[in-house]
């Protein structure tokens, strides 16, 4: 069964829109684990919009569950944060400054010299590393020269035509996580699973490790309650 990391980036938005520390970040972390997340997401950007630097310090010294640390590596201020706090795993994306959600995935054979600095660089200090990429396979067999140990496939073309055409949505994932397979990479999702189009996703992904949700998640959670709707994405995956 693939683990569920919950983003909790948008309750940092919500936070930071009254100041204060309501609602506070850390407990909503905590109780995410407690009722059954097996990860908790980060992706913090410089403008500190969401997710402040501070509040991965805070993170690390609470939770007890795999951290993930999501961003763009290009940023120095990243790197050291990541550096200093070594969590489970880093997820390098490739954002612009001010750029309100990811929408692609790395070019691993453009930046491949810089992606192999940076894998290393990571991986020196004991964090596991995946790379956000496209289900594109000249991307993932160069994603696999980089020396990373996962990939993270962009799951937004999957989610926009899953309600049209599901077979046809899912097609190019299953082809990349084929390859990935093959290659020995290891296979983390994310960016707009929601309980609609989730379970259909990790049945036919094979070997699916991870898969990283926030905004559906937390925006189900306003009708449903964090604690249902965290067991109710936990049945997507198992089922």
């Amino acid at each position: 069964m693939a683990k569920l990391s919950v983003n909790i980036n948008k309750i940092a938005t919500l936070r930071n829109s009254r100041g204060g520390n309501n609602p506070d970040l850390v407990k909503v972390a905590l109780d995410c684990e407690r009722f059954g997340a097996q990860g908790i997401t980060v992706h913090p950007r410089p403008d500190e919009r969401h997710i402040r630097y501070q509040d991965v310090f805070d993170l690390k010294a609470s939770i007890s569950t795999e951290f993930n640390i999501e961003g763009n590596c290009r940023e120095q201020k990243f790197v050291d944060l990541v550096l200093a706090n070594t969590p489970a795993q880093v997820t390098l994306v490739p954002d612009a400054e001010g750029q309100i959600t990811s929408n692609h995935g790395w070019d691993t054979i453009k930046n491949q010299d810089y992606l192999k600095e940076m894998v290393s660089l990571f991986q020196d200090k004991g964090i596991r590393v995946s790379i956000f990429i496209d289900p594109v396979r000249e991307m993932i067999e160069a994603a696999k020269t980089t020396g990373t140990d996962r990939i993270e496939l962009y799951t937004e073309s999957y989610a926009g035509l899953y309600p049209t055409d599901p077979v046809k949505a899912i097609a190019p994932y299953i082809q990349a996580a084929h390859i990935a397979n093959k290659l020995g990479l290891g296979i983390n999702a994310g960016h707009d699973l929601d309980l609609q189009n989730l379970k259909y996703f990790a049945q036919n992904i094979p070997n699916l490790l991870e898969v990283s949700i926030g905004h559906a998640l937390i925006s189900s959670a306003l009708y449903m309650g964090l604690e249902n709707t965290i067991q109710l994405y936990l049945k997507q995956l198992a089922d």
